[in-house]
């Protein structure tokens, strides 16, 4: 399994590529912490939100559609928050029973719930179109550049990096399952649910120590070839006057933003 599974860039010759990192993912963080501090019910700030992610697709060259179909994915663990339409006090819209307990949904409620849909989705899209239009060693040395603790960046860019290898080598155990493990046509395979549960936690401990000896490898291996704590880069990130210009129009664009969210109000 190759590294490519697991990569989010879409290579355009854009606008937004040409960007500097460290200017794109200021914008983004900008971006999902102004959304998150919208007062529930901003639908001018929600929609303002919306054109300025489809903007910014359509600058990058990846279509609207690009953004919308990934960003579905995320609404799902949104829905954690069902709970909030019962428990906000506010005017009963609706009531209903499921055996001994009454639920009652409120505007207030509702109101709440649909508000943390649209946030979530609106800053789901932005993490998705910066992930699309940012390489991930670029995400990792705007994040030096920005003074997050090189401990957490070094996690994660291991994390990345040796994700493919991780899955790797499930593959292969999956493989090694399959070969040892013939069925008879017309017969079911394998054996109780406790036999079963067996052969996956061998499997799990196999995975542990494979991982664990290849990553005392490929840690030696980097020592070897001068690794010194942070991983270095051809390109030198020098923030030019478009890049300025970029992020004094994101900034003027989230204040708009805000600003429908209280001309709504």
């Amino acid at each position: 399994m190759s590294a490519h599974t697991f990569e989010r860039y879409q290579q355009r010759n854009s606008v937004i590529h040409h960007i500097d990192p460290r200017v794109k993912v200021v914008a983004a963080v900008l971006f999902i912490i102004a959304n998150v501090l919208l007062p529930d019910g901003s639908w001018l700030a929600f929609i303002g939100g919306f054109v300025i992610v489809m903007a910014l697709a359509y600058l990058s060259r990846l279509g609207a559609w690009f953004v919308i179909k990934r960003s579905f994915v995320a609404l799902p663990f949104a829905l954690a928050a069902i709970s909030i339409m019962f428990t906000i006090p506010g005017e009963a819209l609706t009531t209903f029973s499921i055996g001994s307990w009454t639920f009652s949904i409120t505007d207030a409620g509702l109101l709440r719930f649909v508000s943390i849909m649209i946030r979530s989705w609106l800053s789901v899209q932005m993490a998705i179109l910066l992930t699309a239009v940012t390489t991930f060693p670029d995400l990792m040395h705007a994040l030096r550049h920005l003074k997050v603790p090189q401990p957490l960046i070094t996690i994660i860019s291991f994390m990345y990096r040796y994700l493919f290898v991780l899955a790797d080598e499930v593959m292969r155990l999956l493989r090694a399952r399959e070969a040892r493990s013939a069925s008879i046509p017309g017969y079911k395979s394998g054996g109780s649910i406790v036999w079963r549960a067996k052969v996956v936690g061998n499997m799990a401990g196999q995975l542990f120590l494979r991982s664990y000896e290849r990553s005392d490898r490929v840690y030696k291996a980097m020592l070897a070839r001068g690794y010194r704590g942070h991983m270095f880069t051809m390109r030198p990130h020098i923030m030019q006057t478009h890049d300025w210009l970029a992020l004094l129009i994101m900034l003027f664009l989230l204040f708009i933003m805000q600003l429908l969210a209280y001309i709504g109000a």
